[in-house]
């Protein structure tokens, strides 16, 4: 990132992802962390005392903070809409963790108000933006492959009541596999291939209730209110054909992260929730993949670049790459998939994006 008057970001949300945030924006000048805020207000003071943030804040009072340019939104799902429409309201732009927001209602408004007040909307996931994919961007743009025919992209678990600690909102509303970690999948696709035009899709809940094994809640007993198993399928805008599956329910899977077939030969990417490789490639004629170095920076966990990046746009003028069109057009998709499959028709897209610009080498 160039060198510039960095942007004043405030927090709204002090978990655990906020970490990995902080300790990336130390890296970065393009940002300054102003201030923080939490409904627990031991989270905030905590988080400020080890990343030395100047002030621990109520929502209302970060809010009204004139130097805060930037709200960065790490709230959880069922709130990243109306946490996002009142810092806009307030004259903030605002970046959301993953997803945008849960409903397509609230992510139009959010656009809307945006647009009409000079502001930006941008989101994560922003893994898109580190070295491995961007190796595989550059492969693709440069015709390694030659004409991308088709892509597929696999999130295969057997659930997260196995090991996460609290892991009862991953089976309700805003839950299940494609919410959660879909745009990590979904974002590559798009950012490698462009925007989609049309879905079909698949789903089904396999077990209507989970039983936690995890602690400290072992033994509880979980409704499950959402898709456990949903596959999709994706007609790019561009006219590769995408195949798309995420799960709590498999036990066991050999399959790939993602790969990408073209004409001249096949590219498998890296684990689209990681900033860094491998990256393997197998040309037409070949009988073996070879691995690609990734030479691309930003390869370690980098989460909070795509902030960083739109900080930077803001300061220079240009469109920002985990931006606000991406992030939708992601959420209209799964949202389309389990259309698709409750409705028992293709679903068409009423959303559209422009492919985000590769990182600069």
């Amino acid at each position: 990132m160039s060198e510039m008057q960095p942007v004043g970001v405030g927090v709204i949300g002090c978990g655990n992802i906020s970490s990995a945030y902080m300790r990336m924006f130390k890296t970065l000048p393009a940002v300054q962390v102003v201030a923080c805020a939490d409904l627990r207000r031991e989270a905030a003071e905590a988080m400020a005392q080890q990343w030395e943030i100047a002030q621990v804040l109520s929502v209302d009072e970060l809010l009204a903070t004139p130097e805060i340019e930037i709200v960065l939104d790490l709230t959880i799902p069922a709130a990243h809409g109306e946490v996002a429409l009142a810092a806009l309201a307030a004259g903030k732009s605002v970046y959301n963790e993953k997803p945008l927001a849960l409903t397509r209602s609230e992510g139009k408004q959010m656009l809307a108000l945006a647009a009409g007040r000079g502001l930006r909307v941008g989101g994560a996931p922003d893994t898109f933006l580190g070295g491995g994919l961007q190796t595989c961007r550059e492969l693709i743009d440069a015709g390694a492959i030659g004409t991308p025919v088709a892509a597929t992209a696999f999130m295969m678990s057997r659930g997260h009541e196995h090991w996460h600690p609290n892991p009862a909102f991953y089976y309700q509303k805003g839950g299940g596999p494609m919410f959660d970690m879909g745009p990590y999948y979904l974002t590559a696709l798009v950012s490698l291939l462009g925007p989609v035009a049309r879905v079909s899709g698949a789903t089904r809940i396999t077990r209507p209730q989970r039983t936690i094994s995890s602690q400290p809640r072992y033994g509880e007993v979980i409704d499950v209110e959402v898709p456990t198993h949903v596959a999709g399928l994706l007609d790019f805008a561009a006219g590769p054909i995408g195949t798309i599956m995420t799960t709590f329910d498999v036990q066991a899977s050999t399959l790939p992260w993602i790969e990408i077939y073209g004409t001249a030969g096949t590219l498998a990417a890296p684990d689209p929730n990681t900033f860094g490789g491998p990256v393997r490639l197998r040309l037409a004629g070949e009988n073996e993949w070879k691995e690609i170095p990734v030479t691309r920076p930003y390869v370690e966990n980098s989460r909070g670049l795509g902030l960083a990046d739109m900080a930077e746009a803001m300061r220079t003028g240009r469109p920002h790459r985990a931006n606000g069109d991406l992030a939708y057009h992601v959420l209209d998709i799964m949202h389309a998939i389990h259309d698709a499959s409750h409705e028992g028709r293709h679903v068409m897209l009423e959303s559209t994006c422009t492919r985000p610009e590769s990182m600069p080498a």
